[in-house]
């Protein structure tokens, strides 16, 4: 079958690798782009600042946006490199075809691609909430892509999860919590964009009566942190059903850094409330869920390859040979 460890992987595990640690550092910094003020940092100019792609940086708003531009052609630059090398390697064991690295590592450069296009939509729209949440939401399409180009050439535990059976059923709740955490980051998305959003409610975890702005923007902020709550009772659930079950280790260990970071995130959340937003902990508050984001999905894409049902799912490594039966009489194969 296709579906095994790629023989000689390290190059592409470290483009891989690069490639998710840049998009991650990038979409973080469109954080700080974003709580700056900094999303009109070049004009209405794109992909160019004021006509230049080096313009004098002379003002922070732009050096910020800049930056963020630079560090998208920096992603694409690596996600090129790993694209070429994954091709020239496709007809490798777990490279090329169904379940290979070649084919996510694609659709990855695709949505580099779009998100970056979108993000000029972003800026001649004057940056207003709803492209600005489809913008976000394209970058978590494509941390999700290259998290699954990572898995399949043998990291984040994607070599584990080959010889480690778990249920579907912890499959399933998986991809039941990856869709919750979803629907989270992006009503986050929109609850720190819309105006009066991340004031609307002033306490935690209730408001406390001090509700500052009514209708949508206070209907956005409650809805986040109600998903937030039904995403920790969930994770919280599949831990202690997976303390009941054999599961894979690689699996339950994802699933217990999902539950730590939720944690983290919503003692984060209740210090940035109670603390009136300091822009440090949004920044922060922002990047832990990120990693919820990244960890999420893993934890799904490790538990549906455990579980046998992904094309990367037979119990076999890549270097394993079958041994054919041989004639007993003569000592040759049959």
């Amino acid at each position: 079958m296709e579906s095994h460890t790629p023989r000689g992987p390290t190059l592409l595990r470290r483009l891989s690798f690069a490639a998710l640690f840049i998009a991650f550092s990038h979409i973080l910094f469109g954080a700080v782009v974003r709580i700056s003020g900094s999303g009109m940092g070049c004009g209405d100019h794109w992909p160019k600042c004021y006509g230049d792609w080096f313009p004098p940086l002379t003002e922070p708003t732009l050096v910020i946006e800049w930056t963020h531009r630079l560090l998208a052609a920096i992603l694409i630059a690596v996600l090129g490199a790993l694209l070429l090398a994954a091709w020239t390697r496709r007809s490798e064991i777990g490279v090329g075809g169904r379940g290979g690295v070649f084919r996510t590592a694609a659709f990855a450069t695709v949505m580099v691609v779009a998100t970056a296009l979108f993000g000029a939509v972003t800026v001649k729209l004057g940056n207003v909430p709803y492209a600005t949440a489809g913008h976000w939401l394209l970058a978590t399409v494509l941390i999700a892509a290259l998290a699954a180009t990572v898995i399949r050439a043998g990291g984040l535990g994607g070599r584990s999860a080959r010889v480690q059976p778990a249920t579907t059923r912890i499959a399933r709740s998986a991809y039941v919590a990856a869709g919750i955490t979803l629907a989270a980051i992006m009503l986050g998305g929109l609850t720190a964009k819309i105006p009066g959003a991340n004031v609307a409610c002033q306490g935690f975890p209730l408001c406390r009566g001090e509700v500052i702005t009514a209708g949508g923007a206070l209907h956005t902020h409650v809805a986040h942190r109600i998903v937030a709550l039904l995403l920790l009772l969930h994770i919280s659930g599949m831990v202690m059903a997976s303390r009941k079950r054999s599961e894979a280790a690689v699996v339950v260990n994802a699933l217990r850094v999902t539950l730590a970071l939720i944690v983290l995130q919503i003692l984060l959340a209740a210090a940035m409330v109670e603390m009136h937003l300091p822009p440090h902990l949004r920044s922060l508050h922002q990047a832990v869920g990120v990693a919820i984001w990244l960890s999420a999905f893993t934890l799904a894409y490790l538990a549906r390859i455990a579980s046998g049902g992904s094309s990367l799912s037979p119990r076999i490594e890549a270097d394993t040979t079958s041994i054919p039966p041989r004639d007993v009489a003569h000592g040759a194969p049959i």
